[in-house]
């Protein structure tokens, strides 16, 4: 009689630890439940604070009224795009776009030019002066717009620049290239120096290997110094106001400024012009957003 119990109870043991739920082992670093909770909370909250103003202004630009944006109530049973329509086809618009993009596109390109070749000399090369050259780049950022734009006039008038496209693409390219050559210094330095011995090896030549076999593989910060370069020429305000004298040569920052005068402030058409203009920024940013986060960490490994 006790056998069979005993035989009967074992199965049943069994069966009841296997029914009866194991509690999960929360692993090491794994976030508890509410502090997930709560870093979503709180990342939604900055989300939502960093996209009202752009909320804001889009929502401003639907206004008819210049004045609106002092009763933003009354936009909701106003909307129109009027303010577009009249901003594309009674503004500069359109000039000011192509001389943003010849003005932005070539100081792009030339600064990440220089800056790549000036960075992978610098990570590469031992020569005599090498450390104080960049730290000489380094000291040219520390001058405030206001002292560079006198002297900077002066050169630019001696050669024949002031009010032309070339004479502002190398002035942002003087401002653009010592921080993307910094950038690009470290970024080189955390690629082994054995891919340029094997491209030696080849018989490639220092260009060659640079060409070819470094510059594919500094992709990322490559996209950095060209979004900086991009940004950089793309909303600077006072060399731009200072060095383009004609109407059809300003570029977006500068034509903003045309909305307001001494005795008015045209905030509706302003603001739609702020949002059109958002949007080659955010078409720049969208081609170049893969290699964004890689070139802007890698690049600080070394130094």
């Amino acid at each position: 009689m006790s056998t069979t119990t005993a035989e009967t109870s074992a199965p049943l043991a069994g069966r009841a630890a296997a029914e009866t739920p194991r509690r999960r082992v929360r692993r090491r670093g794994e976030r508890g439940p509410l502090a997930s909770l709560a870093s979503h909370g709180v990342l939604i909250t900055a989300s939502l604070i960093a996209f009202f103003p752009v909320a804001w202004l889009i929502f401003l630009s639907l206004g008819p009224g210049k004045d609106d944006y002092l009763h933003p109530g009354r936009i909701w049973h106003t909307m129109t795009l009027d303010n577009y329509t009249f901003v594309l086809q009674h503004t500069g618009f359109f000039d000011w776009l192509r001389s943003t993009l010849v003005v932005v596109l070539g100081t792009t390109v030339i600064g990440v030019v220089i800056a790549a070749t000036t960075g992978y000399a610098v990570s590469r090369m031992r020569f005599p002066g090498y450390k104080k050259f960049m730290w000489l780049l380094l000291l040219t950022q520390m001058f405030p717009i206001a002292v560079l734009i006198v002297p900077m006039y002066q050169i630019m008038s001696d050669l024949g620049l002031i009010d032309t496209y070339l004479g502002l693409i190398l002035i942002y390219s003087t401002t653009t290239v010592p921080y993307c050559a910094w950038l690009l210094k470290g970024y080189f330095d955390t690629i082994p120096f054995e891919i340029d011995e094997a491209g030696r090896v080849d018989g490639l030549n220092p260009f060659g290997t640079f060409l070819r076999l470094i510059l594919p593989l500094a992709r990322p910060g490559l996209a950095v110094a060209a979004f900086y370069s991009f940004l950089t020429a793309f909303g600077e305000v006072a060399f731009a106001s200072t060095f383009m004298l004609s109407d059809d040569k300003y570029t977006f920052a500068v034509g903003l400024q045309s909305f307001v005068s001494e005795h008015d402030a045209q905030r509706n058409l302003m603001a739609a012009t702020a949002v059109l203009i958002a949007i080659p920024v955010s078409a720049f940013f969208y081609l170049v957003q893969k290699n964004l986060v890689t070139g802007l960490t890698a690049g600080g490994t070394k130094g």
